[in-house]
């Protein structure tokens, strides 16, 4: 079983999050579209299926990363995430119970053995297109086998 598929987002916290938000797209150019960056790529073994990396700046009192005493949570990309969170229990390592599902798909968090909080996340199954909704496509652009997920939004 394929446990990470990569890298979902990077997310930490700071004193000033607008300030921060706004240096980094002054200096490096990274701007914000719904409250996070995110960075769109289409998978090495797929190609015709796109995903992201979501980079996102949380206030330093935000409990998202609780019980987490560190200024930074990573997301990593899982394949299937139940199947993961099975293993990772056998071998006894900490998982939240909280479970979350939504239009982004699926997230699930685990503690490393140093306290770093790690969101999994499954996103959601791409949507192949239909004979019927292929035929009305008329442009080369719009031909894709999968549907791009929607930006995930920040949640605190």
């Amino acid at each position: 079983m394929k446990r990470v598929t990569g890298l979902g987002g990077l997310f930490f916290k700071s004193d000033d999050p607008e300030k921060l938000y706004d240096w980094y797209e002054k200096h490096l150019g990274i701007a914000r579209v719904q409250g996070a960056v995110t960075f769109n790529w289409c998978d090495a073994d797929e190609p015709t299926r796109s995903g992201m990396t979501v980079w996102a700046i949380f206030p330093r009192d935000s409990k998202y990363f609780d019980p987490s005493r560190a200024g930074f949570m990573m997301n990593f990309r899982v394949a299937d995430l139940d199947g993961l969170l099975e293993k990772l229990q056998e071998k006894g390592v900490e998982i939240d119970s909280h479970r979350e599902d939504s239009d982004y798909g699926r997230f699930a968090w685990i503690m490393d053995p140093d306290g770093n909080r790690i969101e999994l996340w499954e996103p959601p199954s791409p949507v192949k297109p239909t004979k019927k909704s292929a035929k009305k496509t008329t442009s080369g652009a719009n031909r894709k086998s999968s549907k791009k997920p929607k930006a995930k939004k920040k949640r605190h």
